[in-house]
């Protein structure tokens, strides 16, 4: 999805730019707990997916089996990539990848919405990684996520993972972020309601 073109007279300048960043990161802020409250990880991932700063790369919905989820950084195992720990679920996965825009960062946008996750009922962080303690960025874009927009500098990454146990429900929310330039800046969440588990062993 590609930004309509914004006219010379709604042009920033320096100082305008970035009152604006903070104009709108401070609204996300505010409506992300009302959004959460009311209807969980669900509303707080089309929030993100409606902030006016992204560009959506790509997004799905669909029913997984054995779907894995990242518990440990990436590492080299006899000379194989492979999670350090994971975990196996079945259900419907949500995914989102988008583009952040307008100046504004994913680690930023990455750190509001941990904050929100931390923030709902029955909500647990199970693994959390940045920069090179996460392991090679350019496998976690390829291998883990599918999408090579993902991979960044190694310096750049933050990834998290939330369990959520709320109205009986068991739910994982995923967050990462990558950057390769300034302008360049990438944000992924996944949201799977599973259906049943089973733990892959390290």
């Amino acid at each position: 999805m590609t930004l309509p073109h914004r006219p010379a007279a709604c042009r920033y300048t320096s100082a305008a730019r970035h009152a604006a960043r903070g104009v709108a990161l401070l609204g996300l802020c505010f409506a992300l707990p009302a959004a959460a409250k009311e209807g969980g990880a669900e509303a707080l991932l089309e929030r993100f997916d409606r902030f006016p700063h992204s560009e959506t790369v790509d997004q799905s919905t669909q029913i997984v089996r054995d779907h894995v989820i990242g518990l440990g950084a990436m590492q080299k195992v006899r000379g194989d990539w492979r999670l350090e720990e994971s975990e196996r679920l079945s259900g419907e996965l949500s995914r989102y990848t988008w583009r952040i825009v307008d100046g504004f960062t994913a680690r930023s946008l990455l750190e509001d919405a941990a904050a929100e996750a931390e923030a709902l009922p029955d909500s647990e962080l199970l693994y959390t990684c940045e920069g090179r303690s996460c392991g090679r960025s350019v496998q976690w874009a390829n291998r883990v996520f599918q999408q090579r927009v993902l991979y960044g500098t190694e310096s750049s990454q933050r990834y998290r993972v939330y369990a959520l146990r709320a109205e009986g429900r068991e739910q994982r929310l995923v967050l990462y972020a990558s950057e390769r330039s300034s302008d360049r800046q990438y944000l992924h969440m996944e949201l799977l309601s599973a259906q049943d588990r089973a733990t892959v062993a390290p």
